[in-house]
């Protein structure tokens, strides 16, 4: 059976004939969905084979040995890590969507707590590597759809830390990853800021510490300070500062409007206001 067709096919069903489709077929759609998960395609990998997972969460139509094996299989190397560190290649569509992936399985599991615990500490020690390793910043590819890896990468990040076993220990390296995702040598331009500031968010909804936080703040604008002396004024210290300073924007507009951490906003305010007059 044609993967694609099998899906087209599956979107159709009532929800008594996919629950009789998953007791005999199930194995082999999901074998087939994760094979195809990075598919160039956009249709396949965007329309059919991601909207059929969330379809098969919200339905309840995965065993707890599936949903086991679909969280192991992709965070691994093969799926979440997937040759990271290129650029321009199609290797992101499956990084990128199984990072959207995870995300969903971790919401799942947020209610059900039935992941191995071992594997989710494992999974949790090494979440900050995602975003600091991921190189490949395209939004929309042409002719093959969605990559938008850094904005699946700060989804999974922000239902990381909302995951109610992870442990606030591990949010440093959340942040190590969040301070340098500006410095890739591009500015975002596809919304990627507002899904970033979500991980700042969601830190703030678990309690994290806001005095710890502003010495995030700092250190991302030390940043700043510390490329002009090592490097001056180039192409790299101006889409860093650029990309930084959309994101802070953003952080700063999201924390006001929430009525959140009002210390952290005066700090992003000072931060903010005093680099801007960098180029009056």
């Amino acid at each position: 059976m044609n993967i694609k067709n099998a899906l087209q096919s599956f979107s159709t069903m009532t929800h008594s004939a996919r629950h009789q489709f998953m007791l005999q077929e199930g194995d082999w759609l999901l074998q087939e969905m994760l094979t195809h998960i990075g598919s160039p395609d956009a249709e396949l990998r965007d329309q059919l084979i991601y909207r059929t997972f969330i379809d098969l969460l919200s339905d309840n139509l995965l065993s707890t040995q599936q949903l086991q094996n679909l969280f192991d299989t992709t965070t691994s190397d093969d799926f979440l890590y997937r040759n990271i560190g290129e650029e321009m290649t199609d290797s992101v569509f499956t990084r990128s969507f199984s990072a959207l992936l995870v995300a969903n399985l971790l919401a799942k599991d947020a209610e059900l707590l039935i992941l191995n615990d071992d594997r989710l500490q494992i999974f949790f020690q090494k979440i900050g590597r995602y975003l600091l390793l991921e190189k490949d910043t395209r939004g929309h590819v042409q002719d093959k759809g969605w990559a938008h890896s850094i904005a699946h990468g700060a989804d999974l990040a922000a239902m990381t830390i909302k995951h109610p076993k992870f442990d606030l220990q591990h949010a440093p390296s959340i942040l190590h990853a969040l301070k340098l995702v500006s410095w890739k040598g591009t500015v975002f331009v596809n919304d990627e800021e507002e899904r970033l500031v979500n991980i700042v968010e969601a830190l703030l909804t678990c309690d994290y510490s806001e005095e710890a936080l502003i010495e995030f703040i700092e250190q991302v604008f030390d940043k700043f300070e510390f490329h002009l002396m090592t490097q001056g004024y180039n192409e790299s210290f101006f889409s860093g500062r650029t990309c930084t300073l959309n994101l802070m924007k953003t952080l700063y507009f999201a924390l006001k409007m929430n009525n959140l951490a009002p210390k952290l906003q005066n700090t992003i305010y000072g931060q903010v206001a005093k680099w801007l007059k960098l180029g009056a």
